[in-house]
């Protein structure tokens, strides 16, 4: 493995990830986890490798990758912030603040800027609701938001 992901994945680098998992019970999920923390993401190229190395359909491998939102089918910017969407943090202003980072970053949710820097996701309940409404920023989490406090905690990254 690389010391960070990359996004020069191939059908040999998928193979041997794949090779170093065989032996686990149920190994598509630690197959697909060893191949986003490699590659940056799951290409969709990628699915029919896993899918015949597994015995598995395409549409099996597939409905995995789709189903589990930690799964992307391109890398995520150098930041990710994730914005809680639950009922108790929209309840405490999250929608706008979320709706303020949006259209300052000019993107839509699970959008990623044009240069790469922040990609700016949907996650529906941190367990953060005693500080909402909360995100988590590069993995930490960042309670009691409205616009600013968000902005500075992406900007301050």
């Amino acid at each position: 493995m690389s010391d960070g992901p990359t996004s020069d994945w191939s059908p040999d680098g998928v193979r041997q990830i794949v090779a170093a998992h065989a032996g686990l019970e149920g190994p598509l999920l630690p197959i697909l986890h060893a191949i986003q923390a490699q590659f940056g993401c799951v290409p969709p190229a990628a699915v029919p490798v896993v899918a015949e190395a597994l015995n598995l359909t395409r549409a099996e491998v597939h409905g995995v990758v789709s189903f589990y939102h930690d799964f992307r089918d391109a890398p995520a910017g150098r930041r990710v912030v994730r914005l809680c969407r639950a009922e108790a943090c929209q309840s405490m202003g999250g929608e706008a603040a979320a709706a303020d980072l949006l259209a300052r970053l000019a993107l839509e949710w699970g959008g990623t800027t044009p240069d790469g820097a922040v990609t700016v996701e949907p996650v529906y309940c941190l367990g953060l609701c005693a500080v909402a409404p909360a995100a988590l920023v590069d993995g930490e989490p960042v309670g009691r938001l409205d616009a600013r406090r968000l902005a500075d905690a992406v900007d301050a990254r």
